[in-house]
């Protein structure tokens, strides 16, 4: 039987990738789940979650990890695993730096590769860093693009990808966003802190470029909010990154009503997304996932990759600067007409949860009918 790798390396890809993997062991194909372990910890809680276990783990995390070195030894570790298992198609996901050091060591065996969440552009090569060059990258290796919208897809015929191997999916988070919505209620580090019924501000802060003084900036923005609006509660997951969990202890672990946890199972945190008046974000998943919940988002980034998310989503771009993030803040939570606006959006321009399914279906086709020219 012909086996389709999956290799995934961070939360976001796991959670975004599990339903594709279930659902290719649901309809019986060979799955061969190849773990980097970028970030081994939250890797495996996002897997847990889904009640998936890695067929093999390369366990490449150290302390301080450069770029460099987890290229190298993703390009290294992940083509000796290929070498072995002998994959009729790779596939990854996104813009890591496991999807690009994947999906090169899938290129030089000459083993297609099919791009899940392909074609998204920010239009500024370091913005997000490292992560618009490592889509670009990709999707020139690539074999098979699945693109979330059609906006993507566009972006990938102007750069020459064949049309015929393009396909508009919709995203695979809302898949996994409406597996687990709704499993569990409250989270029980929750039930103790957090007050019955007050106005919810859910902040997630991890990209390179928002490291240093941009997170300085997000922290003086939120002591300010909290200023003007001292009933709000503020819930801050923190990323295992030293740089990252200093900065927010520095500024925010004295303030009563602003809770510091560490990552959050990712049922616990859909159910936090869920309860929340707003998040505030530099997430390129929660853009998506907050527009299927039918929540208000701003952006801390000065450009995004997801578009849609602006035009038809309920997300603001709101960047770094205090005073901007804390009158659009503002506005979403005490001004009323102004929030309804911004949620009365349609629908999600993300899918409909049947982003897996349709991915499947095609490599089925080609598994079955056209196997032998896959790489062609």
């Amino acid at each position: 039987m012909s086996t389709i790798c999956c290799i995934i390396g961070t939360r976001p890809e796991a959670i975004k990738m599990a339903p594709v993997i279930l659902k290719l062991k649901e309809r019986g194909l060979s799955c061969f789940v190849l773990a980097t372990g970028q970030h081994t910890d939250l890797l495996t809680q996002a897997l847990r979650t889904f009640n998936i276990t890695p067929d093999r783990d390369l366990s490449i995390m150290r302390e301080r990890q450069s770029l460099d070195y987890i290229t190298s030894a993703v390009l290294t570790k992940a083509g000796e695993a290929l070498d072995d298992v002998k994959p009729k198609v790779v596939l990854v996901h996104g813009d890591t730096t496991t999807t690009f050091a994947s999906a090169l060591a899938s290129f030089y065996r000459k083993i297609p590769v099919g791009h899940v969440e392909a074609g998204l552009r920010s239009g500024n090569l370091y913005l997000p860093f490292p992560e618009e060059a490592n889509r670009i990258m990709v999707d020139k290796l690539a074999t098979f693009w699945f693109a979330p919208t059609e906006i993507a897809k566009n972006n990938l015929l102007k750069e020459g990808c064949d049309p015929s191997r393009i396909w508009v999916t919709g995203n695979t988070v809302v898949d996994a966003l409406m597996m687990v919505k709704g499993l569990k209620g409250e989270p029980e580090f929750l039930k103790e802190k957090l007050p019955p019924h007050v106005p919810l501000l859910l902040v997630t802060v991890h990209r390179r470029e928002s490291w240093g003084k941009p997170l300085e900036s997000v922290c003086e923005a939120l002591i300010e909010i909290l200023k003007s609006f001292p009933r709000l509660w503020i819930i801050i997951p923190m990323h295992k990154n030293p740089l990252v969990r200093e900065t927010w202890q520095r500024y925010l672990s004295d303030i009563p009503n602003v809770i510091l946890c560490d990552a959050l199972e990712y049922d616990d945190f859909v159910w936090i997304m869920n309860r929340s008046t707003l998040i505030l974000t530099d997430s390129g998943g929660i853009q998506e996932e907050a527009a299927t919940l039918k929540k208000p988002v701003l952006i801390l980034r000065d450009v995004t990759e997801r578009p849609e998310a602006l035009s038809e989503g309920t997300a603001l771009l709101a960047g770094r600067e205090p005073s901007k993030i804390v009158g659009l803040a503002l506005k979403v939570l005490l001004d009323d007409d102004f929030r309804e606006r911004l949620l009365s959006k349609s629908s999600s321009p993300f899918g409909e949860g049947r982003a897996a399914e349709t991915i499947v279906d095609i490599l089925m086709q080609y598994l079955n009918a056209n196997e032998h020219c896959l790489g062609e």
